[in-house]
């Protein structure tokens, strides 16, 4: 039995209308569509330009796709050369389907559409065409951080944007482009921290000895007029050993885990009444052999009583305004016993260089128990596991809102074993 194929797709940009010609279908000998091989779906198409002679795609304008005569589309996949796809959207009813993300512009697409005519039999159409260059010239650029290299797995990665972005739907676009994928995979997110920065960790920490790849597919595409993406250098890290350091200024103690392990626990004093050490998890922003460090700098007037300036070893950094894990013999007779800080944890000069030289930048600090308030999650540091998940989540604008794949729970702050 022979079906005569009713089904014309239309692919639409401008909606200039091309004739390819009649095309026709069999099924197979038994009747049955599904046995059928698929017939050349297509015999209009409209686009902004032919799909040869040189002529290209308007990128400012969405795709289209359109089943007519009592047929319906049934899937449609638009990609570039470079592998991106083009999300779109199908109607209720199969007859129309129009991409929701920007074309890229000076791209070359591919569309396969599949469709079934009214009396079931497959069809199907592959499409190629070409989209121009932007009109406008000005580009986006994304700046990865931190630098390629070994980090522990508190490391946050971030995005920087060279010039603000403030509408919801045109930082959906960016953050659509923005790619992270890890080995092993893990559930993560990107949160906009302001207008020009987002940051990205997972759900949890990552986990030891992960390879971490971070890149931008906003070249070519476009943000809003006359601003399209540009090109960005991406971004390779890998995760150590996971180390986490919890300080309890209740019990005047540290202990120090690797791999959910107590590798060694440590007497310390953090911040007297006044100066209290900030409660949570911080990242090691670096480390410092010498430091100098000064009252004047968190506000002490030189000369008062609680006036200092003094060389301090051993100085792992924890917050931009000059908290840090150091050597602090003045105040070994403290340690395990009293909080007679500033702020900093402080610890043996031996403990100190131990210390020092078992963590790296991204290894995780966390302090509990402590009378002074919670790390801000940004502007001082990484804060950032702070935010429980759902928080951080309301910071994307492409998952704000929508529900998780798995229950709701805090990030894990603490090693399993605590």
């Amino acid at each position: 039995m022979n079906h005569a194929p009713r089904t014309r797709i239309v692919v639409s940009c401008t909606l200039l209308v091309i004739a390819l010609g009649a095309s026709a279908a069999a099924c197979g000998s038994d009747g049955n569509p599904l046995a059928a091989t698929p017939f050349d779906a297509a015999d209009q198409i409209a686009f902004n330009a032919p799909t040869g002679g040189g002529k290209k795609a308007d990128p400012d304008k969405p795709l289209e796709v359109r089943a007519e005569d009592d047929g319906r589309i049934t899937d449609v996949t638009a990609t570039d050369a470079t592998g991106r796809y083009l999300a779109g959207e199908l109607s209720v009813d199969g007859t129309r389907w129009r991409s929701t993300s920007p074309l890229a512009a000076n791209a070359h697409y591919t569309v396969r559409v599949s469709v079934e005519d009214e009396d079931g039999a497959p069809g199907r159409k592959v499409l190629d065409f070409d989209t121009s260059k932007p009109l406008g010239k000005t580009r986006l650029k994304v700046a990865f951080g931190p630098k390629s290299g070994t980090y522990g797995v508190g490391q946050p990665v971030t995005a920087t944007l060279d010039r603000p972005v403030k509408d919801k739907a045109q930082r959906a676009v960016i953050e659509r482009a923005l790619r992270v994928d890890s080995t092993p995979a893990v559930q993560g997110a990107w949160h906009w921290v302001d207008d020009k920065e987002l940051h990205y960790r997972p759900r949890e920490y990552w986990p030891a000895h992960a390879t971490i790849q971070v890149r931008s597919d906003l070249e070519g595409i476009k943000i809003r007029d006359r601003l399209w993406g540009g090109k960005s250098k991406p971004l390779k890290l890998t995760t150590g050993d996971r180390i986490i350091a919890l300080t309890d200024a209740s019990s005047h103690s540290m202990k120090v885990y690797k791999n959910d392990e107590v590798i060694k626990e440590l007497p310390v004093t953090t911040g007297k009444p006044g100066f209290e050490t900030r409660n949570g998890v911080k990242v090691v922003l670096g480390k410092e052999y010498l430091v100098r460090m000064r009252g004047t700098s968190i506000g002490i007037a030189e000369g008062s009583s609680e006036s200092y300036d003094l060389p301090v070893y051993y100085a792992t950094r924890v917050t931009w305004s000059g908290e840090y894990v150091h050597a602090a013999p003045w105040s070994v007779g403290s340690q395990g016993s009293a909080n007679v800080s500033h702020g900093c944890t402080g610890m043996s000069t031996s403990n100190a260089e131990w210390f020092f030289d078992i963590v790296h930048e991204g290894d995780v600090v966390e302090v509990v128990n402590s009378d002074g308030n919670t790390m801000e999650p940004f502007g001082n540091g990484f804060g950032d596991w702070n935010l429980d998940w759902k928080k951080w989540r309301d910071g994307s604008a492409l998952v704000a809102g929508t529900p998780d794949a798995s229950p709701d729970q805090t990030a894990r702050l603490r090693p399993q074993s605590v």
